[in-house]
C-alpha cells in the first residue's frame, strides 16, 4: 500500500494530484472518554501519519490534537435531537453549529452526527466559514470512481467509502486483503470507541455502552481477532 496520508483541507479541485494519490483518515470523536481518544492518538502519531479529527465536545485532548502539525480538526455538529423537539444542543442548526464553533473556531471540515445534510444545512456550513463537507458515505464496493467536487455555494463535497460500524452492518471482514483501493478518492471514517474495543461487529459495542466511560473495564474485553485497530493499523503500514 503505497499511499501518502493528508488532511482533508488539503484537497485542492484544482490540484488533482492533492487528493488521487492520497488517503485520508477521518475520526469522529462522538464524545469518547479521553483516555479512549488518547489511544486513538497514540496510534496515529506512532505512525507519523496525517489525519482529520471531527470534534463534537470540549476536552483537554483537544490542546493534544492541536500540538500535532499532522492533525486537524472540523466539528461533528450533532442536530439530532431537534428532530425530537429536543434543544439540548441549541434552539436551531445555526445555533447547534455555533456552539460547536466556538470550541473549534479553526474548523473548516464538518461531518454531521449521523451524517445529517440538507441544501439548508449545506449553505449554514459555508456561511459559516467551512469549506469541506464530507456527510456523504458511498461503500467502497459498490466500485464507483470518487472525486471531491464544488457545490453551488463553493462548499466542497468530499465523499467517504469506508467507516468501522458500516462494515459492522454490512458484516464485511476486517481482514485488509478482503479491501481494494478502486477510487480516485480514498476517505476512511474511524471512531476512537472502535479503536478501543478493536471493534468488528457492533455486538460488543452495544454490550459494552454501560462501560463505555470506564476504560480499564472496557479494555478488558476488547476484541483480540482482526477488526477496526487491526483494519487502521494495516492502512497505516505497520
Amino acid at each position: 500500500m503505497n499511499k501518502n496520508f493528508s488532511t482533508i483541507s488539503s484537497i485542492d479541485l484544482n490540484n488533482k494530484k492533492s487528493w488521487q494519490d492520497s488517503c485520508f483518515i477521518t475520526l469522529d470523536i462522538d464524545w469518547c472518554h479521553d483516555d479512549v481518544l488518547s489511544y486513538s492518538i497514540d496510534i496515529l502519531e506512532q505512525s507519523g501519519s496525517s489525519a482529520t479529527w471531527f470534534a463534537t465536545h470540549e476536552t483537554p485532548m483537544l490542546d493534544r490534537l492541536r500540538a500535532n502539525p499532522k492533525f486537524e480538526l472540523g466539528i461533528h455538529p450533532n442536530f439530532n435531537f431537534l428532530l425530537e423537539g429536543d434543544d439540548r444542543n441549541g434552539r436551531n442548526a445555526e445555533e447547534v453549529i455555533d456552539r460547536m464553533l466556538e470550541i473549534i473556531p479553526e474548523a473548516v471540515c464538518v461531518r454531521s452526527h449521523s451524517m445529517m445534510q440538507s441544501s439548508i444545512l449545506l449553505n449554514l456550513f459555508y456561511e459559516k466559514g467551512l469549506k469541506y463537507d464530507c456527510n456523504h458515505f458511498i461503500p467502497y464496493k459498490e466500485k464507483i470512481n470518487l472525486k471531491p467536487y464544488r457545490c453551488w455555494n463553493n462548499l466542497i463535497k468530499v465523499m467517504y467509502s469506508w467507516e468501522d460500524d458500516i462494515e459492522c452492518m454490512f458484516g464485511n471482514s476486517f481482514a485488509f486483503n478482503h479491501f481494494e483501493f478502486k477510487s480516485e478518492l480514498n476517505v476512511f471514517d474511524f471512531h476512537p470507541i472502535h479503536l478501543f474495543l478493536n471493534t468488528k461487529d457492533l455486538s460488543l459495542y452495544e454490550s459494552t455502552r454501560p462501560i463505555h466511560h470506564s476504560p480499564n473495564e472496557l479494555f478488558k474485553v476488547r476484541n483480540l481477532e482482526e477488526g477496526t485497530q487491526s483494519f487502521l493499523e494495516k492502512l497505516l503500514g505497520k
